[in-house]
């Protein structure tokens, strides 16, 4: 009994990302853009440090592109289960590539604050106006993001709208480093670079490890499971059920189960009941096929 899930459904999921991501590329080419030349002329390594990172968010918006591509795409003789995970992959591609980039600011800036370097030099307004013209506008992007994730339940559109949150708040902390430098605290523009890396690292650690557990068959959440037996219990005529087990297929779940039927029915019958248990379960979750297994019982004795 397989079946997947509207195509209707999923050609939503592809143009709602599709859109989005294209949204999220924009603003940040011209983000990036921006804060170079502006941290390059005042030689602010915040600003510097905030335009890689928008620049990080241009490389995960092309993984989420061509995640999405992939994703959407029917079960084929090498993907039985279809290419859901294809978007699980991206989020930990992307947690690394996070991972990675933090790192490499965070290697870049450590000599800066080393004792006996020369003292850092007060930085233009200019850099200040540009940080919190970048605050502004990824704030904007992350609640727009998160709402289109929500909209078609993708957690890959839900990681990437976190991505942009995570960048709110690293310039944030740029925006108050500049701040303190201007105010004659010099120091704190190369402090504000070192907290956006380690900013970057902490959002790319959770990313990767939440899809690796996702590749590792993490089961449906607590609140998914609940729905499904609840969705099982209120089959009629099922007399009862066990061995249940779900994993998580990128945004979808992957249900297997045994039904107990009575010994006594027919094939058909039986079969019958299990089409309907499977149908109030692919209701009751978002959940990409159910595999069933009748075991036969006696039916108890009124």
């Amino acid at each position: 009994m397989h079946a997947a899930p509207p195509s209707a459904e999923l050609s939503e999921r592809h143009r709602v990302a599709r859109r989005s991501t294209l949204v999220s590329v924009l603003v940040n080419v011209v983000l990036t853009l921006v804060q170079l030349w502006i941290g390059l002329q005042t030689r602010s390594q915040a600003l510097v440090a905030d335009a890689i990172h928008s620049l990080s968010d241009l490389m995960s918006d092309f993984i989420v592109l061509l995640a999405n591509r992939h994703s959407h795409k029917a079960a084929d003789a090498g993907h039985p289960y279809g290419h859901q995970r294809f978007e699980t992959a991206s989020s930990l591609a992307l947690g690394m590539l996070l991972i990675g980039v933090g790192i490499g600011m965070i290697w870049r800036v450590v000599p800066a604050l080393t004792p006996g370097e020369a003292p850092a030099h007060v930085l233009d307004p200019m850099a200040l106006y540009v940080a919190l013209f970048t605050l502004a506008c990824k704030e904007g992007l992350f609640r727009y993001l998160l709402a289109q994730a929500h909209k078609v339940h993708s957690s890959m559109l839900v990681a990437n709208a976190w991505h942009s949150r995570s960048d709110a708040a690293s310039s944030l902390v740029v925006a108050l480093g500049i701040a303190g430098n201007m105010a004659g605290y010099a120091m704190l523009d190369a402090v504000a670079a070192l907290i956006v890396g380690l900013l970057i690292v902490r959002m790319g650690a959770q990313f990767a490890w939440n899809a690796l557990n996702d590749l590792m068959d993490r089961a449906a959440s607590a609140e998914h499971l609940q729905r499904i037996q609840s969705a099982l219990e209120g089959t009629p005529d099922l007399l009862g059920w066990h061995d249940l087990r779900t994993r998580r297929m990128g945004d979808l779940i992957q249900v297997d189960v045994h039904l107990e039927v009575d010994g006594d029915w027919t094939v058909a019958r039986a079969h019958e009941i299990a089409l309907m248990a499977r149908q109030r379960i692919m209701a009751s979750a978002p959940v990409l096929d159910v595999m069933t297994h009748l075991d036969p019982v006696r039916r108890p004795m009124p």
